[in-house]
């Protein structure tokens, strides 16, 4: 059997605090010593890959009660007469605690201690310094964090991986849910993936299924449900995980999810007492929802002018239809000044949503920054229409502040801020804010909500923010409780973690955890008071779980699982403190969350997790740290990780002898790839249907190819002519070869003879002078000898669209051997490029910035972007970082784009000759 050599799987299973996602992640992959040992995964591959065989990964999850443990483990064999090096990396959930992580090497194990960060960061700066390497967890996307690590594996020998993390799965919109990321980059002997919900309180339901799993992989999820148990599996073979059967390639890519859900029969919720330590969770059936009193505090400053504005104005039309006919509601829009929709509270009836919503639609963006005059007349306006009886008695008040930026217009201060808002608010209503993009300062809003019973949320700039705004709305749009108090026996248990609740929301859930001092029951008496549509009040005995009884083959499935849930909710709350109060109560809650985190070996934001890895050849030990971010540490490395990343790529290219692919697709886009540079260039073409250009021209070797665009059906309103190749004619006059390709059909012309293909249909013609082959993934590629490769792919559309149509892209894959002479759109760039890029500077868009590009002789504006390149995945295709330039390309094409339009499809003169 060969060995799976590039298998790099990425997978997890906790809880997620934002979304109620469980997810984590690990990539393995062989990697050929070096000297560059401490370059990312996605630069390094290994010339003798076979070598290395990854003969194990696995994921085991287990929950109990909603507490995930999640263990990883890889196993590697070096086969190899020579040591070889092997890069392990590690996304985990931005809120798990990492339990353990150990290596198995040569029957040494490796096993990490959790010390106080400044201890541990003394020891990884010592090892940067030495120049050795270190691993380093740092942000990874919105939701997770990596971490990494390389170690020399000796010849015929293996390496076994341990990573261990925990995390409380949170309830959201009514569901847990467990995520399984699966992104290999080749086959695995033995991939396992197993999950397993232990919940006493009985399994409502139960989903599991996979983004890619096909018909023939269905019967491989195997789920086995009881009254309180749930097994899953998913265990492919090798064959089975193969994307055809002489592939090397794997079909597992995509996400594996698990969501689920317990019942809920009593009001009282449900309490769970093991080896001394309980944990009750709260969230009542049947409970009706309560009327809300909402003010929408909009920022519309300069900085939220573009897409940020235009994703706002989406976001607020949405939320405002999901407003209940019994909710009264405001919209307040800020910059320097503040303007209001109307100056009092409306009932959200259908009229009242729509006069709103026409006004959100007007809304622009400009000016300065006022949070504060903005977020008093907000409060206001709730307190002056509650005194004045406007408001249900019955109801609770919230205010929603969203905004990208700081302050800088008022008062600017930061704690004075919060201090004039927590004092106008006095505890009487809710505050959630909402930070936009990476300039806000997302600690002064966390605090400034949390000190006024709500929390907040960043909002990231991407395609989905709209959707990001609407889900935060979803989570608190429907109150049930505020003000619940929930209370214990005070002889009967001491170290509570929080309980005492501002509200409770449909579809969440509270958890309380404690310490019992009494080992007897049997007046363990639990009361939950809180205000709904009416007071709310229960009272009940609580009985022990005998989880001896219900699991007898799982003692408590993983340990006192419910002391480590306690203590990993404590830790949680105990952080959020260090945060707020006095500077006392800070200091306390911090020192005992460092305690409780070296206790337990979590790996928190004050610890950090250190394994000294094995000795190298220079007799030198190198440690391995594993940190945990908090969120503002994460904003700010996604800040600069931005910069710097692009910062690396602005220098000087010189010219290389070859590049690897040069390519137009989509509308239409020319890519120039710099894969020796990790950097593309782009540009785009607009000009109006029908028009044809020449995109290589080779008078040497007799190679022509022009390309012609076609438009939309209609242009949509309010849209533009979108343009596209629809017909591409490719002509090597030496070898006597021509092709007419279209989106209906491939017509070849060679030797006297005419051939016509469908693109329905995969063939193959080999030749002297080409080889061609037509896949039925709708991918023509065309070698023609001695000089050049094309690729050739057809997008489809549904054919009832009612604007757009099928479209061609066009991918040179291999140029070199065509003459110094070459031209054209793309023909021009296949010997050579000379550019420099500097003075990096924000752009319109903040994840787009702008530089300034030299090349040519011009000095040219060039902004930061991304387009698609279909060759992998002609569905979906990829993103490609590259430097746009504006303007049809000018000042990087030779001449003018006029001087590239061709008098016909298989002609050289250009149509104003």
């Amino acid at each position: 059997m060969s060995a799976a050599w590039g298998g790099a799987l990425l997978w997890g299973c906790v809880g997620l605090w934002l979304l109620g996602l469980g997810r984590g992640a690990l990539v393995v992959s062989p990697v050929e010593e070096t000297e560059g040992a401490a370059r990312s995964i996605q630069k390094r591959s290994a010339k003798n890959p076979e070598t290395v065989e990854f003969y194990s990964v696995t994921v085991d999850c287990t929950v109990a009660s909603r507490f995930a443990h999640t263990v990883m483990t890889s196993s590697a064999l070096n086969r190899a007469n020579t040591s070889q090096e092997i890069f392990f990396e590690v996304e985990l959930p931005k809120t798990a605690f990492i339990a353990n992580f150990s290596m198995e090497i040569e029957g040494e194990i490796y096993v990490g201690k959790v010390n106080e960060k400044e201890k541990a960061k003394k020891q990884y700066e010592k090892a940067v310094s030495s120049g050795q390497t270190a691993g380093l967890v740092q942000a990874s996307g919105r939701k997770m964090e990596s971490f990494s690590v390389s170690v020399n594996i000796a010849a015929n020998s293996n390496v076994t991986f341990v990573l261990t993390y925990e995390e409380l799965l949170q309830r959201k919109l009514g569901q847990y849910e467990i995520l399984t990321r699966i992104k290999p980059r080749g086959l695995v002997q033995n991939f396992e993936i197993v999950a397993d919900i232990y919940e006493p309180q009985g399994l409502a339901f139960v989903d599991a299924y996979g983004t890619f799993v096909t018909n023939e992989l269905l019967p491989l999820v195997e789920k086995t449900v009881t009254d309180n148990k749930a097994h899953i599996s998913f265990s492919p073979t090798l064959d089975q995980q193969r994307s055809c059967p002489s592939c090397d390639g794997t079909l597992i890519d995509g996400d594996f999810i698990i969501k689920y859900d317990v019942t809920r029969a009593s009001s009282l919720g449900d309490i769970q007492i093991v080896n001394g330590y309980f944990v009750h969770f709260f969230a009542p059936p049947d409970l009706p929802r309560v009327p809300k009193n909402v003010v929408f505090v909009i920022d519309t400053s300069g900085s939220m002018m573009g897409t940020k504005m235009s994703q706002t104005r989406d976001a607020m039309r949405s939320i405002l239809l999901e407003l209940h006919s019994e909710d009264h509601f405001a919209v307040i829009s800020f910059s320097s000044s503040e303007t209001f929709w109307r100056e009092t509270l409306s009932q959200a009836t259908r009229e009242n949503v729509n006069g709103a919503a026409d006004y959100v639609r007007q809304l622009q963006a400009m000016g300065g920054t006022n949070i504060n005059e903005a977020m008093m007349k907000a409060i206001s306006m709730l307190i002056t229409d509650r005194n004045k009886g406007k408001l249900p008695e019955s109801s609770v008040d919230m205010v929603i502040l969203l905004t990208d930026g700081m302050p800088n217009s008022g008062v600017s201060h930061l704690p004075l801020i919060q201090q004039n808002v927590k004092q106008a608010i006095g505890g009487n209503m809710s505050l959630f804010c909402l930070g936009f993009g990476n300039d806000v300062d997302y600690s002064f809003l966390d605090v400034m909500a949390k000190q006024n019973n709500g929390l907040a949320r960043r909002i990231y700039e991407a395609s989905d923010a709209t959707l990001q705004l609407q889900g935060f709305f979803a989570e608190v749009a429907s109150p049930l409780l505020s003000e619940v108090d929930i209370n214990y026996p005070h002889n009967k248990v001491d170290s509570l973690t929080t309980n005492h609740f501002s509200q409770l929301f449909n579809g969440s859930e509270i958890v309380v955890a404690g310490r019992l001092t009494d080992n007897d029951l049997d007046n363990f008496m639990v009361e939950v008071f809180g205000q709904g549509q009416e007071d709310f009040q229960v009272k009940g005995q609580a009985a022990a779980v005998e989880w001896g009884v219900i699991y007898p083959e799982k003692e408590y499935i993983f340990g006192d699982f419910t002391e480590r849930l306690w203590a990993y909710l404590t830790i949680q709350q105990l952080m959020e403190t260090s945060k707020r109060g006095s500077a006392d109560e800070k200091n306390n809650a911090t020192a005992k969350a460092l305690e409780m985190s070296l206790r337990y070996n979590f790996v928190t934001p004050l610890t950090s997790m250190v394994v000294t890895k094995p000795e190298t050849e220079d007799g030198t030990e190198s440690p391995l740290i594993a940190d945990k971010l908090t969120e503002e540490q994460r904003q700010q490395f996604e800040k600069t990780g931005l910069l710097s990343s692009l910062q690396r790529q602005v220098h000087y290219y010189p010219p290389a002898p070859n590049y690897r692919v040069f390519l137009v697709d989509g509308d239409p886009h020319f890519i120039i790839e710099l894969p020796e540079r990790e950097d593309a260039l782009c540009f785009n073409i607009d000009d109006s249907p029908g028009t044809i250009f020449n995109l290589v021209r080779d008078p040497a070797s007799g190679i022509l190819v022009n390309g012609q665009t076609i438009g939309d059906k209609k242009i949509a309103p309010g849209g533009k002519v979108n343009t596209y190749f629809g017909r591409l004619g490719i002509v090597h006059r030496g070898l006597g070869v021509k092709l007419e390709v279209t989106t209906q059909n491939i017509t070849i012309f060679q030797d006297g003879k005419r051939v016509k293909l469908l693109w329905s249909e995969a063939a193959s013609l080999k030749g002297a002078n080409m080889d061609l082959r037509l896949s039925k993934d709708r991918s023509l590629r065309v070698t023609l000898r001695d000089s050049v490769q094309f690729v050739i792919l057809l997008h489809k559309v549904w054919e009832k669209h009612p604007y757009h149509q099928d479209y061609l892209g066009f991918y040179t894959l291999d140029s070199h051997l065509l003459s110094p002479s070459v031209h054209g759109l793309l023909g021009q760039f296949y010997h050579g490029l000379e550019f420099e890029v500097g003075d990096l500077r924000p752009g319109e868009v903040p994840e787009k910035p702008d530089a300034t590009m030299h090349v040519k002789g011009h000095q040219l504006n060039v902004t930061r972007g991304w387009q698609r390149d279909f060759r992998r995945d002609v569905k979906n295709g990829e993103n490609v970082p590259c430097w746009f330039i504006h303007s049809n390309g000018t000042g990087l094409i030779d001449g003018s784009v006029s001087d590239y339009v061709m008098s016909g499809l298989f002609k050289s003169e250009k149509i104003n000759n």
